[in-house]
């Protein structure tokens, strides 16, 4: 999958490659989610979103930034794009809090659902503007800031068609998906067995599970110092999920299970995505990246599990 999102990237610039990535990696969860939709597991669903979102800002980030300081001193990446897609974050987090706010205030159930849908389409319409803003009209803001000398020297190779870079994807994605299946059912007796909540299962250990691909494939890119392409899969997906995955389950929800699912997540889940937007816009507000900063975003990242470990069921 690495390998296919690289050549994807030569061949189509960085901000296309990162976006086929979290596209063919949230395509597997978005699978699961409306699996877990028509069961009626809505508290499962919205701890996975945003255990996804959080877990690419943070881990796949901070990990993708520790392997890459670990090779090289310190790297770059285009700061104008970072600070764009922790923008969108931020405007996610705000989206999250108004249905949540409202709900607190309000309380009335459908009003809720009219809220959250019209919120929903609101989100959708942004991600729209935003891939024209990243992929047509400002797409060297997404492009590397580094001149390609400071890339490893690998050997000349002519790369692979478009259309065979996306099948490698496409199979790498469905192999990815299975294994995660396979992972999360063996995953429930123990679940059980140690009482953990339905939360921190959803947020950290299905969310891990499901961002494999851009974990995988990220640290790979920072491996051979291509940051803004580690950059672009990380909080590409986060963007993706935040702006696009969410307000489909929303509006798929009206149409699937036993009752819709609206944006009103639990004030302790909206936190952690704002304070983890916060964190990751600071970041990368400079374009630099080195095994500390990484350092840094796993040490939130695992202090978040702790407190939702340790919550009750």
């Amino acid at each position: 999958m690495g390998h296919a999102t690289e050549q994807l990237a030569e061949r189509m610039g960085e901000g296309v490659g990162g976006l086929l990535n979290a596209t063919f990696g949230n395509a597997a969860e978005l699978i699961i989610a409306f699996v877990a939709l028509q069961a009626g597991l809505h508290q499962v669903v919205e701890a996975s979103i945003i255990g996804s979102i959080v877990g690419n800002m943070l881990l796949v980030f901070g990990a993708a930034m520790l392997a890459g300081g670990m090779r090289y001193p310190e790297q770059r990446f285009n700061p104008l794009g970072a600070r764009s897609q922790a923008t969108m974050l931020l405007l996610a987090a705000v989206a999250l809090i108004l249905p949540a706010a409202f709900e607190s205030v309000e309380g009335t159930t459908v009003m809720l659902h009219r809220l959250s849908i019209s919120i929903s389409l609101v989100l959708l319409v942004v991600y729209g503007l935003y891939l024209v803003f990243s992929l047509i009209t400002h797409p060297e803001l997404f492009r590397s800031s580094d001149a390609p000398e400071k890339a490893m020297p690998e050997k000349e190779e002519k790369p692979p068609s478009v259309v065979r870079a996306l099948a490698i994807l496409a199979v790498a994605t469905v192999g990815t998906a299975w294994m995660s299946e396979i992972m999360v059912g063996s995953i429930e007796p123990m679940v059980h067995e140690f009482g953990l909540s339905d939360v921190f299962v959803g947020a950290f250990v299905v969310a891990i599970l499901g961002n494999a691909a851009e974990h995988a494939t990220a640290i790979t890119a920072a491996l051979n110092n291509r940051m803004d392409l580690s950059f672009s899969i990380a909080l590409g997906s986060s963007v993706q999920v935040a702006l696009f995955v969410a307000p489909v389950l929303v509006l798929a929800s009206l149409f699937f299970g036993p009752s819709p699912m609206d944006l009103a997540f639990r004030p302790d889940l909206v936190l952690i995505v704002v304070l983890s937007a916060l964190v990751t816009a600071q970041m990368a507000s400079d374009g630099r990246a080195d095994w500390l900063k990484g350092t840094q975003l796993l040490v939130v990242y695992f202090a978040l599990a702790l407190m939702f470990f340790f919550l009750p069921s």
